[in-house]
């Protein structure tokens, strides 16, 4: 039944599934409100966020529904949202009707005892989907490995193992952890009672092994360049469809069936809100749950944040082709994020002479610019500070004896094997501060990124910078690169509400 109000369904039912089609043939407006990010490396495919709502457009199959939200439309997996249908036609969210007397209609059962009923059913029903997708997601990675990739090992004249680790990445690694993670669910379901049946542990005992999806995900866009790239020559599209008809695989194309993997692992959140949703805070599951669900989160929020920060990268290299005389290797050699940015005093020693320069910290690296006179929006590059080797000292106010002058709001940052030295200064205590606090966000993200194994493919940079090239060649205005997303959101290490603008002129 659909309520007048914005009451919430789960999708995914035969039934229900039918309604929606029928509403949406009859002219209605059926939306969905997104329970979990759908991160999407697709073009055919709806990218969202938790909470927004999605217009349904069409729910013929099961699985995947097209939709539009105000970016656009595509399609985008039924079980990412609730439905949220507007009906003349009234219904309680309990899906039971209690009499004004407090009985259940028929009289037998006190409504207490049919609400755990009730919750016990849909308890079994998300554990039933868990151990369902995951059957299908197992035959999904042993399609691939042995439909695909033992057919490649075959062809040596067409693929090397270095082209098919591109490829496929670490999918392999991933179908063995998948293996041993279905056994450890199938030994936990309880056949004769499977909403007691306790999934939370597998989760926790399995996590560690999640953490491989991020590699998985990191190289996915050099797998979609790759397969690009033998999409233009016939034998490779011949063989690869070979492959899937001798596998009897679904009429997807190899780059759709590279992407699962990339949904799936952030699916499980979902998957265990709802779980935990109908767990009892007095069952045995009930903590391995609850915290199933916080480790699981984690992971999808890696992968978000190192699906970001790939996709910035084109940015960066954009922003490096934009600067004037670069010399030295490529920003993305060695970085990946710029962390802060704004207007310094560089303090030149021996002879005390100051230069007004633009001042960029990414990670492992502080690069300077120079503005230019006239237009000012122009910027000359001046050098490179290596972060790594660095160490940031904070420099009182007052006199300087080796410089015989007076320095405010200064930093230092010097290397003790080497003597390196650079004075900084910034023109308020408050922007010193924000420095300061910059630097320890810098280490903080080199940190991360070891402990995480995030890195650049040498791939992905020489696509990145291939690209800067053609946005330049294509009459861009010079030193006037689009504001990178995370540039325009990252927020200052000192405040939550305040934001680190784009350079000047940008």
């Amino acid at each position: 039944m659909w309520s007048s109000s914005h009451h919430y369904s789960h999708s995914g039912g035969g039934g229900e599934q039918l309604a929606i089609n029928e509403l949406i043939s009859d002219g209605s407006v059926v939306c969905a409100e997104a329970l979990w990010d759908h991160v999407t490396m697709d073009d055919q495919e709806l990218g969202f966020k938790a909470g927004d709502v999605i217009e349904v457009m069409d729910a013929t199959n099961r699985e995947w529904w097209w939709g539009r939200i105000t970016d656009g439309e595509g399609w985008f997996p039924a079980t990412f949202v609730r439905l949220r249908v507007n009906q003349d036609e009234p219904a309680d969210d309990e899906a039971h009707q209690v009499q004004e007397d407090g009985r259940v209609a028929d009289g037998e059962a006190e409504e207490g005892s049919l609400v755990q009923s009730s919750k016990d059913q849909m308890r079994t029903n998300v554990i039933n989907e868990i151990l369902s997708t995951e059957r299908d997601y197992i035959k999904h990675l042993r399609d691939i490995c042995e439909g695909y990739i033992r057919q490649c090992r075959k062809r040596a004249d067409m693929f090397s193992e270095e082209q098919l680790r591109t490829i496929f990445g670490n999918i392999e690694d991933i179908y063995r952890c998948q293996k041993a993670f279905i056994k450890a669910l199938e030994q936990r379901f309880n056949r004769e009672r499977p909403h007691l049946s306790e999934l939370g542990a597998c989760f926790l005992e399995h996590q560690a092994d999640f953490q491989i999806y991020s590699e998985y995900c990191n190289n996915h866009p050099n797998a979609c360049v790759e397969l690009s790239r033998l999409a233009k020559l016939s034998k490779y599209v011949y063989f690869f469809e070979a492959c899937r008809l001798l596998q009897r695989m679904i009429d997807i194309s190899l780059d759709g069936f590279l992407l699962t993997p990339v949904q799936k692992i952030c699916k499980y959140p979902l998957q265990l809100a709802e779980l935990l949703k109908y767990t009892p805070p007095q069952h045995r599951d009930f903590k391995d749950v609850e915290a199933a669900l916080h480790a699981m989160k984690n992971v999808a929020q890696l992968i978000n944040e190192r699906k970001r920060r790939l996709e910035n990268i084109d940015k960066i290299a954009q922003w490096q082709s934009s600067i004037e005389d670069w010399e030295g290797e490529d920003l993305l050699v060695r970085s990946s994020e710029l962390i802060y940015s704004g207007e310094l005093t560089r303090i030149l020693q021996p002879q005390a002479k100051s230069q007004q320069r633009m001042f960029f910290l990414f990670d492992h690296q502080l690069i300077y610019c120079k503005k230019d006179l006239l237009r000012r929006e122009v910027l000359y590059y001046k050098g490179r500070v290596d972060m790594d080797r660095l160490e940031v000292v904070d420099v009182e106010d007052g006199k300087d004896r080796d410089l015989h002058m007076s320095i405010k709001n200064a930093f230092r940052l010097c290397c003790s094997t080497t003597g390196e030295s650079h004075l900084l200064c910034a023109r308020k205590p408050e922007q010193k501060q924000r420095w300061l606090k910059a630097f320890v966000s810098e280490r903080e993200q080199v940190r991360l990124d070891q402990e995480t194994g995030f890195s650049i493919t040498e791939l992905q940079r020489k696509q990145a910078m291939l690209n800067a090239s053609k946005h330049r060649a294509a009459g861009k205005p010079k030193g006037k690169p689009p504001v990178p997303i995370s540039w325009a959101t990252h927020t200052h290490p000192d405040t939550s509400h305040d934001q680190v603008s784009a350079p000047e002129g940008w």
